[in-house]
């Protein structure tokens, strides 16, 4: 009974951590979504980089939106086609959660560091339907006049 009480303690502080983290296939990857305004509480660390984004006031799709370049990525993603399938949030939250990439990958593009306060834009996944928590799981970073792809490293 001693050993499993220890082995349960020792993993204690990383379960919250593996509860936490989101894998892709959560996220309803048909219905993609654009998200543009200010960063807050950035968390530049592992699992993966996160922050809250309080969108703008009066929300609206780029007009060049789905004409925008992105860089090629290893993983076999369309982003031509999400760019142009994007939509706004049918919610209307102040705050979302926004989970980036994990570090070494948002070192392979090269994407600085966020700071509280930038503002930058994404398009991502959110569970299906919109409902449950705002959390998106970003595709595209869109920041400094630059697009990162997210879901792998840069082919």
């Amino acid at each position: 009974m001693q050993r499993r009480t220890f082995i349960a303690c020792a993993w204690a502080p990383w379960a919250g951590a593996a509860l936490a983290h989101h894998g892709w296939s959560s996220f309803d990857q048909t219905r993609p979504l654009y998200l543009e305004g200010r960063a807050s509480r950035v968390a530049w660390r592992n699992p993966h980089a996160e922050f809250d984004l309080e969108p703008l006031a009066e929300p609206s799709l780029p007009a060049d939106l789905a004409t925008r370049p992105v860089p090629p990525q290893v993983a076999g993603v369309d982003g031509a086609a999400l760019l142009k399938a994007a939509r706004l949030p049918t919610r209307k939250d102040r705050r979302w959660r926004v989970e980036l990439a994990p570090l070494t990958r948002m070192e392979a593009w090269g994407v600085p560091p966020l700071r509280d306060g930038d503002t930058l834009a994404v398009l991502g996944f959110t569970f299906a339907g919109e409902r449950g928590e705002a959390l998106l799981r970003a595709e595209y970073l869109f920041l400094g006049g630059r697009t990162y792809g997210l879901r792998s490293a840069p082919a």
